[in-house]
């Protein structure tokens, strides 16, 4: 029979986990540490200890991940690893209600409703109650069914959903609650469970009904979970009840990855584990196989900065000198165009591009560079974030131009004419066909409908476009299309950012033909198929949100828009829970590089604040996770990327260190003493 030589396969702090098997333990799994390797490497041991494979339990956030671990263990050992039970939180619910149905007053062949079929429900429930009568805006059904969800998995009220993600509907919290009870007794009455009921009734289950508690608990004497930081509060109590006679539990994880809280995880879950189980052992991964030593140092002095923390400091052995670098560039396009000069450059000297990364916070941050991605012939795929050309507001606007530079357009004018509430295909068509030469003016819609209808012809013929520039155009009709945005997107807020780098974007041109011609031929979005057709050599580029690069790696990393009110969002900023996970954001994308890490802000942002608010442009400010301790002055090399406004700071820097003490204490005295003025 096969043994494994767990020694030699594993570094010391790697064994001790696999190697304890009674009792609670929590590993704290640092970047690049190593965790899957845990993981295999435990179900094998236990197997090879002689634990029935079918008494241990593996919980992991993707089928896929359980499935992979499970395969890994049978090679490393045999296949009696393969008869482990392993699976997400969500199959492992499904199949524990499906034999405890009769206990909970279910029926075992209830049926699962997906999203849309869950969406559907809602609106189906939304007009039977009468709300998509309203006279004010009444959220659409993919709406409620989030604010619902949410608070189920972030075990919230209503009221504290709606005031962190839609403010605007805070009106209707009492008329979404009784939404909820509506469909709660729908799907009673139905026999259907929604993606979070498996949940909801596995802890009923589990709660309510302490023989069944104790014989999940005895069956599964081994329980392990993968990505514990990761767990809303629903999972962790499940798991933690599933532990309860035995407290045979190993949790995985790394506290300084926990970033999913909008999905409703909970950075508790990992922070209080040792509370829960009094006698919790705690193992610490700490020699990272992905980056170099010079990464590590900045990720180290970042993470030491998070107000609560499981101590860890990263090492390797791993061979590397060369630091991080710090680009602050002119502006947006600036930053872009030293990306792009950077990424050809690498691939010269051998780094294939599926190699290279760009990381971003937000989807729109990437706006500006994937339009000078694809100006330069550089093929990439987008992951997370809402794609840019291919976003509905986008071509909403997008829309209005191409009518303006081509008034028989009748795909834009349908998709422009349908954007105004009242007005259905037949009606549009109506007016369409007016258009058509030979068949008279243009028709203005009757009653109510006119006068928006008419606006928008207005605004057309006011537009000069030999005249006018693309990013003129677009300010008129964003004006236009403000109240439009409102009604038709319950995210509106969401989208105005879009709205904000397609106005960046239109500056560059001079002409609305080559702008039009460019978003056509040249979007800023390219698939993987005909990125291939254009050169067999060549690979693709990723670009990603952070959220989305989580658990992967690349030879180099691009982190763009490090800069207050980016990274960290400026929704975070009076928010110190929200703080705390911005710095985790941070930590996680720039450990996701093996070799070169650069961290680029743009000096002067042109836009910051959005078109409604009617913002202009300002200087940046660095990050406050690269302006803390020694980062700035030791740990980062600092890159000239041709900013015009680099002379000018050096000296204003100079002139400022010139000043006596006197002056800066008399500054300070100032501005605290204004401060607390309620007149200013």
């Amino acid at each position: 029979m096969k043994k494994i030589d767990y020694k030699n396969e594993l570094n010391p702090a790697q064994l001790e986990a696999v190697e304890s098997v009674d009792g609670a333990y929590l590993v704290i799994a640092g970047a690049g540490s190593g965790k899957t390797r845990v993981l295999v490497h435990r179900v094998a041991y236990l197997v090879e200890k002689g634990v029935k494979p079918d008494e241990i339990l593996l919980l992991t956030f993707t089928r896929r991940a359980s499935e992979e671990m499970l395969r890994r263990a049978s090679l490393l050992l045999d296949e009696r690893c393969s008869r482990v039970s392993g699976g997400t939180f969500h199959s492992f619910a499904n199949a524990t209600l499906r034999r405890y149905a009769k206990a909970l007053g279910l029926v075992n062949n209830f049926s699962i409703l997906d999203e849309s079929d869950a969406e559907d429900t809602i609106n189906l429930i939304r007009t039977q109650m009468g709300f998509n009568k309203s006279e004010k805006r009444f959220p659409r059904k993919k709406a409620i069914l989030e604010v619902i969800s949410k608070g189920v998995n972030k075990s919230e009220k209503i009221e504290d959903v709606l005031y962190d993600e839609y403010p605007q509907f805070l009106e209707f919290s009492e008329e979404i609650r009784r939404i909820r009870e509506e469909y709660h007794k729908y799907k009673i009455q139905k026999s259907l469970l929604d993606y979070d009921d498996l949940l909801v009734y596995l802890k009923k289950l589990l709660t309510d009904h302490e023989e069944i508690r104790l014989s999940l608990s005895r069956k599964y004497r081994y329980i392990m979970v993968d990505e514990y930081q990761d767990t809303n509060k629903l999972q962790a109590f499940i798991a933690c009840l599933l532990a309860s006679e035995h407290k045979n539990i190993m949790v995985v994880g790394d506290d300084a990855q926990s970033i999913y809280s909008f999905r409703g995880a909970n950075f508790r879950n990992i922070m209080d584990f040792p509370q829960l189980f009094k006698n919790t052992r705690i193992i610490t991964l700490e020699e990272n196989y992905r980056s170099t030593q010079p990464i590590l140092n900045l990720t180290n002095e970042v993470i030491r900065g998070a107000k609560e923390k499981f101590e860890k400091n990263l090492y390797t052995k791993k061979k590397g000198e060369q630091q991080p670098v710090f680009v602050d560039a002119e502006d947006e396009n600036a930053q872009s165009r030293y990306i792009a000069d950077k990424i050809l450059e690498l691939r010269e000297e051998g780094v294939e591009l599926k190699d290279i990364a760009v990381l971003f916070r937000s989807g729109w941050h990437s706006n500006d560079l994937e339009v000078e991605l694809a100006s330069r012939n550089i093929p990439f795929v987008k992951y997370g974030g809402q794609k840019f050309v291919e976003a509905a507001h986008i071509k909403d606007v997008i829309s209005y131009l191409r009518i303006v530079y081509n008034a028989a357009d009748q795909v834009s004018w349908l998709r422009a004419l349908l954007l105004i509430p009242g007005i259905g295909p037949k009606s549009a068509e109506k007016i369409i066909n007016a258009l058509i030469p030979g068949k008279g003016a243009p028709l203005a819609a009757s009653g109510k409908n006119r006068e928006e209808v008419n606006k928008l012809f207005n605004i057309l013929k006011d537009i000069n476009s030999s005249v006018q520039s693309p990013e003129k155009i677009i300010e008129i009709f964003l004006e236009y299309y403000q109240p439009l945005l409102r009604n038709k997107y319950d995210d509106f807020h969401k989208r105005i950012n879009d709205l904000d780098s397609l106005l960046r974007i239109a500056s560059r041109y001079k002409t609305l033909e080559q702008f039009l011609t460019d978003m056509a031929l040249e979007p800023p979005e390219r698939s993987l198929a005909e990125a291939g057709l254009k050169d067999k050599d060549d690979s693709t580029l990723t670009l990603s949100t952070i959220h989305s690069a989580k658990g992967l790696e690349w030879h180099t990393v691009f982190l763009i828009y490090v800069a207050e009110g980016h990274l960290p969002s400026y929704r975070s900023l009076e928010d110190e829970e929200g703080m705390e996970e911005e710095r985790r954001l941070f930590y996680v994308a720039s450990t996701r590089a093996k070799e070169n890490l650069f961290l680029l802000k743009p000096h002067v942002d042109r836009n910051p604040r959005s078109f409604m608010d009617g913002g202009g442009p300002v200087f940046t400010q660095v990050s406050r996770f690269l302006d803390e301790g020694r980062i700035m002055g030791e740990l980062l090399q600092i890159e000239d990327a041709g900013n015009e406004f680099d002379a000018g700071y050096a000296e204003f820097s100079e002139d400022m260190d010139k000043k006596s003490a006197t002056d800066k204490e008399f500054l300070k005295m100032m501005q605290e003493y204004f401060r607390d003025k309620e007149e200013y």
